[in-house]
């Protein structure tokens, strides 16, 4: 059983790949942008730029 999501995805395997592309997306639009330069490593506030 999969927990509800906003992608609204059922499929275990599916969610972690559309997760795994935000994720990614996220992390090229910082890189892209520079603000990358501005996360701070190793905490859980940087962790979730890319997370959210």
């Amino acid at each position: 059983m999969i927990l509800e999501n906003k992608l609204n995805i059922t499929d275990q395997i599916e969610l972690a790949k559309a997760e795994e592309k935000i994720s990614k997306q996220k992390a090229r639009q910082l890189f892209d942008s520079g603000d990358i330069h501005k996360v701070a490593v190793g905490t859980f506030a940087g962790l979730a730029k890319f997370a959210t």
